[in-house]
């Protein structure tokens, strides 16, 4: 199944979110290792484009809906199975 925001074909996760706000991901969730300037530039650019269209925030939330809506498959978790613990027998005196 191909997914297409516009004219655009979203191929990743990270690609289908981006189309879709308008914006990198980054800007929202930041990349490790950033440094204080950078956090802070970024959360700048983060509020012009919030003022620029105060309508973002409810439009992410319908977009979010609409894919658990469509989707319900990616929030499927199966728990894992943990391998039981086996305690070594360790022979000897320790030194």
């Amino acid at each position: 199944m191909r997914t297409y925001i516009g004219h655009q074909q979203a191929v990743s996760a990270e690609d289908f979110a981006e189309l879709a706000l308008g914006t990198p991901v980054e800007l929202w969730l930041g990349v490790d290792g950033e440094s204080d300037e950078e956090r802070a530039a970024r959360l700048d650019a983060a509020r012009d484009i919030l003022a620029d269209d105060p309508n973002l925030p409810d439009d992410l939330i319908r977009i979010a809906a609409q894919i658990i809506e469509d989707h319900p498959d990616l929030f499927d978790v199966i728990p894992l199975a943990r391998p039981a613990r086996r305690r070594t027998v360790r022979k000897g005196v320790a030194a």
